[in-house]
């Protein structure tokens, strides 16, 4: 590892703490904050006109980041064999897990033992596939549903706050099994689906939505983000298939399909 690498690498273990991100999430909900609302709009080239409201309704910029769509802005597949994405985002890991209960993100080896907190679930998903979904700054942070079904088992796993971007993912130690992550699991007609939340730098929370069902359809809103960071969807071994053209680097929206579970005659 080249010497800048390792020194950034020693910086992101030493400030990676909840206290960091809990004072940036406090600056955030702060009403000064509120001024930084148009300038991060425009870094980011966000597209303030899905957004619920204007850019001067919101009283942060937490309550920016948070910000609600506009009714309709995101198309849900109803097609009741598909699974959608259940968040805006850059696909950064996609694939097969195998027969040791693993999979390979960025050149890093991931448990599915360890990412789901030595689950009961976790041979469910022996030789199933697997999907990381990168929430960037820009991305809107509400996450929903990616299929109808019931929450059978929510659990919360304390852990770190490293950075879950290209940097995080290739240079920090398998952040997505360190830092923290609220877990959903979702019962449906093809199976179970952890929706993994995984917490990252400066995230100040993941908090489930006041609208949270137990029995949520597809594309039912969740939880949110504060901040960015990165989903993970298990799926189950079987008859699925992952839509043609996604790949590492695909860019997906909320209710878009992301593959097809199919009758075994077909």
């Amino acid at each position: 590892m080249r010497l800048n690498q390792r020194f950034l690498r020693t910086l992101t273990e030493l400030t990676s703490n909840k206290e960091l991100s809990h004072l940036i999430g406090a600056f955030t909900k702060t009403k000064i904050s509120r001024l930084l609302i148009p300038l991060y709009a425009k870094t980011y080239a966000i597209r303030v006109e899905e957004a619920e409201k204007p850019l001067n309704a919101y009283r942060t910029l937490n309550d920016f980041f948070i910000r609600r769509l506009k009714s309709g802005v995101r198309k849900i597949d109803q097609d009741s064999s598909s699974l959608v994405s259940p968040v805006d985002a850059t696909i950064t890991g996609i694939g097969r897990i195998d027969d040791h209960l693993t999979f390979t993100v960025k050149g890093q080896s991931y448990k599915i033992e360890e990412l789901l907190e030595h689950s009961p679930y976790t041979q469910k998903y022996n030789k199933g596939c697997f999907i990381v979904l990168y929430l960037s700054p820009a991305d809107y942070h509400r996450i929903h549903s990616p299929v109808t079904g019931t929450i059978i088992e929510k659990k919360h796993v304390l852990g770190k706050t490293y950075p879950v971007n290209e940097f995080g993912l290739k240079q920090m130690h398998k952040v997505l099994s360190r830092n923290e992550r609220l877990i959903t699991y979702i019962r449906h007609k093809n199976g179970t689906i952890p929706v993994i939340k995984v917490g990252a730098m400066n995230v100040s929370s993941i908090k489930y939505s006041e609208s949270l069902q137990i029995h949520p359809s597809k594309g039912h809103e969740l939880a949110y983000f504060e901040f960015g960071s990165t989903v993970v969807l298990l799926i189950e071994n079987g008859i699925f298939e992952f839509c043609k053209g996604l790949g590492l680097g695909s860019k997906v929206f909320v209710g878009e399909p992301l593959g097809y579970w199919r009758v075994k005659d077909e």
